[in-house]
């Protein structure tokens, strides 16, 4: 259960909350009059700065050179070019990046720097906001000064010009965490007034407080029962499922925490209010909805509301852009983005098998569960399946390495994606011979 306790000692959220009383400040200084736009850049800038020296050390420099080399590319390429280089220019260092994870981890057999995680699930943050900001600009959203390479004359006004497209790539309280900002709701939160923001953002934040508060304890509890019970390689039969659903339980509630957390660091900024925006500005889309997730019986619901701001960026890059196999292509990619471990290629290929039985499945129920008594012992059942399979998974991204794969895959918890894929191959089937 090593890989277990790395993941919950994770310093991330004692840098989120330490970078609270700054996120405070900033939106007090938004208030008064005298704290000029360019000011407001600087500062989130520089928070950024100097939180990443402080949270990953001279490690730092692998998040500051794909910044800076991205804002090089957007005043260098013409609007409909520069999706294409940025994107891989980021998947590129990302990925070399965890390539020394994996060297470390599975040729060294020597645990990873703390600061080098914090580093790369920074850049994976990274990543999203680039591929974000490049796309807006490819689509027309964001205007940007490109096409030009500055001169003597003018390499002060390129400096002023690229200085929003920095801070908002390095912007402190989304840089080790927190749902993804859009570029233009972020221009508009600093650039506009923040009068609003006081009376609302004052009760989201205690709202999130008082939700963190009661996961922290609920995590307390569960941990004590899966410290005292049997790990995946101690448990026989039946008491399988139960570590497994404990287990995805106490994940799930640290996921809830963290997003919570992160979430409440951009509202302190500022950056939550919904009062005053634009007709055209994308919302900001919080990564946990809990009750959905918890109470809902579809996978494929799950996998949309998992993670939102996230599972919509992958739709918006991936999914929409694809047309063959454009499930199966998001999922690998996404993949991809995590590191590639075994653990992570396994679970998100088994995310998306799900995903398409959970599609034939509910369609052929709708089709020959008719009444209410029927339908209601279905979706329990289906509710119970859903949340094994999704704790199937879970485990398996989470353990990433071989032999915790293989001690899952030795479980009596495989037979519920089993009955998925069986399910699957029958329905596929059935379908074909209908058409």
């Amino acid at each position: 259960m090593d890989w277990l306790q790395l993941f919950f000692l994770d310093p991330v959220s004692l840098y989120q909350g330490a970078a609270f009383p700054f996120a405070l400040l900033f939106n007090h200084l938004c208030v008064m009059d005298s704290f000029s736009t360019q000011a407001r850049y600087l500062f989130l800038l520089a928070g950024g700065g100097a939180l990443a020296v402080a949270a990953m050390g001279a490690f730092a420099v692998l998040v500051f050179i794909p910044a800076l080399c991205t804002v090089v590319l957007i005043h260098s390429l013409g609007p409909q070019d520069v999706h294409r280089p940025t994107f891989l220019f980021q998947m590129t260092w990302q990925t070399l990046c965890h390539l020394g994870l994996h060297y470390t981890e599975y040729y060294l057999q020597e645990a990873p720097s703390t600061r080098f995680c914090i580093t790369l699930s920074s850049l994976m943050l990274l990543t999203q906001k680039i591929t974000s900001l490049s796309l807006d600009i490819r689509e027309g959203k964001v205007v940007a000064p490109s096409g030009r390479i500055p001169n003597k004359n003018s390499l002060s006004e390129h400096l002023h010009a690229a200085l929003p497209y920095l801070s908002y790539l390095l912007f402190f309280p989304a840089l080790l965490g927190g749902p993804l900002c859009s570029f233009q709701r972020f221009q508009a939160r600093v650039e506009g007034s923040s009068s609003l923001w006081s009376r609302h953002s004052f009760w989201a934040l205690t709202w999130r407080a008082l939700q963190i508060l009661g996961l922290e304890s609920l995590k307390v509890i569960v941990s004590g029962v899966v410290g005292v019970g049997a790990g995946l390689g101690g448990c026989r039969q039946l008491q399988c499922v139960f570590v497994l659903w404990s287990t995805a339980g106490l994940f799930k509630l640290t996921y809830y925490s963290h997003w919570l957390l992160d979430d409440a660091l951009l509202r302190a900024a500022g950056f939550g209010s919904e009062l005053g925006r634009s007709p055209g500005e994308e919302g900001l889309l919080p990564d946990a909805d809990i009750w959905t997730l918890e109470t809902t019986h579809r996978i494929a619901l799950f996998a949309r509301k998992w993670n939102q701001s996230t599972a919509r960026w992958l739709r918006r890059l991936v999914f929409q852009q694809r047309r063959t196999w454009p499930l199966l292509q998001t999922f690998l990619f996404s993949a991809w983005w995590h590191g590639l471990h075994p653990g992570q290629v396994f679970g998100f290929l088994c995310w998306a098998v799900m995903v398409e039985a959970d599609y034939l499945i509910h369609a052929f129920a709708s089709v020959f569960i008719s009444s209410w008594p029927m339908r209601l012992l279905y979706r329990a059942l289906a509710w119970a399946h859903t949340q094994l399979i999704i704790a199937y998974i879970m485990l398996a991204v989470e353990a990433r390495s071989l032999s915790s794969l293989w001690l899952l895959w030795n479980s009596y918890s495989s037979v519920f994606p089993t009955v998925y894929c069986i399910l699957l191959l029958l329905l596929a089937k059935r379908k074909h011979k209908c058409n």
